[in-house]
């Protein structure tokens, strides 16, 4: 693979094109999870098709007393893995390569939906991604481009950018990878101790436990619009004398209004739990948000949503998400 590492982008200009080009961007610290993705662009590629993955540590995209310096650097290790997954080419650029005039005065911005969750929390970082993003994209000059599911927000907003601004390619998400306890990948779980990994796991039980309600209230929710019309079930109900029949359509009532806020709160019972695990869970938020433009789901919401949480466990910051399925009320 080191005779297909390219660092500038002439390089890369002069890699002779084969097929339909899927490009995987990437910090670098490449686990199970860059290897799904790269893969999966093998796959999407086809045989005659070209898998381009990027490694670059984007200083944008890193605020005030954020992790930029102490951010993993395993660029051979990183070959091996892109290497073994499938890609055709390594592009790792120094930073100079990508902003040669400096700190570009020209950048991307994420708008609103680059202000809220991560964006809240992290100033500018959104903006620094996309800038990077739509530089990568020119760049590459891909047909199509992976990202991880696992961070939905930032996939949310190359989508839009993508639509807003006509790039010419094709968005592809790809479903987070986790490890055996439910722990999604990610490059910052080697920052975590054997006990903070144990708090950790309150991530992704959250998610579950949301999930989990969700799917709980929905059967009861079938199990009313199957039920006969009213008058004909409580007929039905008293000749059986179900008295807990008859309760249970009123649970069944309930259950099919304010399904978002239940699944806020299942997920939030476990966070509560977590916060007084030794050492705690400091969270940051979790939202049920629309993922056309992440603002939070109201209690009548239906269609796709995502449930996401971020917070911190000792010194790393760690984020995951779940997409959910909301149907019509009847």
């Amino acid at each position: 693979m080191t005779e297909l590492l390219l660092h500038t982008a002439d390089e890369l200009h002069k890699l002779p094109r084969t097929g339909r080009r899927a490009v995987v961007m990437t910090m670098g610290a490449l686990h199970e999870g860059h290897a799904t993705l790269i893969r999966t662009a093998r796959e999407q590629a086809g045989p005659e098709g070209q898998v381009v993955v990027t490694v670059f540590v984007n200083p944008l995209q890193f605020g005030a007393g954020e992790d930029l310096d102490r951010y993993p650097r395993t660029l051979d290790a990183d070959l091996s893995i892109a290497e073994e997954a499938g890609a055709d080419a390594v592009f790792a650029p120094a930073v100079d390569e990508v902003y040669p005039g400096g700190d570009p005065q020209v950048r991307v911005s994420a708008g609103p939906m680059g202000e809220r969750l991560e964006g809240a929390t992290r100033p500018g970082h959104f903006d620094g991604m996309l800038t990077v993003v739509a530089k990568l994209l020119h760049l590459t000059r891909p047909d199509l481009a992976l990202f991880g599911q696992k961070d939905a927000q930032q996939l949310a907003l190359i989508r839009r950018m993508v639509t807003d601004l006509n790039f010419p390619v094709e968005v592809v998400g790809v479903p987070t990878v986790r490890e055996e306890d439910g722990l999604a990948l990610s490059s910052r779980n080697r920052y975590l101790s054997p006990a903070d990994r144990q708090t950790a796991l309150a991530l992704s039980r959250a998610l579950f436990a949301g999930r989990d309600r969700l799917a709980a209230q929905a059967a009861l929710r079938a199990r009313a619009e199957a039920a006969p019309a009213t008058d004909e079930r409580a007929t039905a109900l008293a000749r059986l004398g179900e008295i807990r029949a008859s309760a249970d359509a009123h649970a069944v009532s309930a259950a099919c209004a304010g399904l978002p806020d239940a699944v806020r709160a299942a997920a939030a019972h476990v966070l509560d739990d977590a916060a007084r695990s030794e050492p705690p869970l400091v969270l940051d938020y979790l939202a049920l948000v629309d993922p056309k433009d992440f603002t939070e789901a109201g209690p009548d919401f239906t269609g796709q949503a995502v449930l996401a949480v971020a917070a911190k466990v000792g010194t790393t910051r760690l984020i995951d998400n779940i997409p959910l399925e909301f149907g019509a009320h009847s």
